[in-house]
């Protein structure tokens, strides 16, 4: 998929998500949650476009992605870290 899609797409979610918003409160956390989701994916999506120079490839899935979204950019860090240090 052509990355300014993928960009486009996963911007798109988030400003939905920030404008609407959710009134009832089980809505709103789950729309919290995927707010952050879709805001470590877009995170990682940089890092593996920043970092294809210096073979850095994380791949984007739910694991990963809940780890960015939960922990923010150090946990993007770790990530790296992980990746470069022990694979």
């Amino acid at each position: 998929m052509e990355p300014l899609i993928v960009i486009g797409v996963l911007g798109g979610m988030i400003m939905v998500l920030l404008l609407i918003g959710a009134p009832v409160r089980p809505l709103r956390w789950a729309g919290t949650a995927l707010t952050r989701l879709c805001m470590g994916a877009l995170f990682l999506f940089f890092l593996n476009a920043f970092g294809a120079s210096s073979d850095l490839h994380i791949p984007i899935n739910g694991t990963t992605a809940a780890v960015t979204a939960v922990l923010g950019l150090p946990g993007l860090a770790s990530l790296a870290a992980i990746h470069y240090f022990v694979l």
